[in-house]
């Protein structure tokens, strides 16, 4: 554990490398919080349309990381992974000239008594 999920605007596809910025959010889950290799699992999804405020400008792209764990973090431990996120969203991701980017993440904790996993091997 943790399950990072990172949702990205269409308009920055081509604009970054995902694996890359995958493999250093979970080497940053290591470093921080103490996670164990195997168990940083983070996932891409990209969204289709961003709609900021009432004028929802076209020149607008956000990249959304949520990381969830199981508690017992320190709070201190959990800010600095999410402002180390913050900082490898800005090394990795560049936004198209005139583009505003809009970068955000959330360090949740999952609720260990109704978590469910499994793993099927094909």
């Amino acid at each position: 554990m943790p399950h990072i999920s990172v949702d990205y605007s269409a308009g920055l596809a081509g604009g970054f490398d995902r694996r890359a910025l995958g493999l250093a959010i979970n080497r940053l889950a290591e470093d921080t919080v103490g996670a164990k290799p195997e168990s940083c699992k983070t996932l891409f999804r990209q969204s289709e349309e961003l709609v900021v405020g009432t004028s929802g400008t076209p020149a607008d792209v956000q990249v959304y990381v949520e990381v969830q764990m199981f508690p017992g973090r320190t709070p201190e431990a959990k800010a600095a992974l999410g402002e180390g996120v913050l900082a490898l969203l800005a090394a990795h991701v560049r936004p198209a000239p005139g583009t505003r980017l809009f970068t955000a993440v959330n360090v949740a904790d999952i609720d260990r008594e109704s978590y469910r996993n499994a793993v099927a091997v094909g």
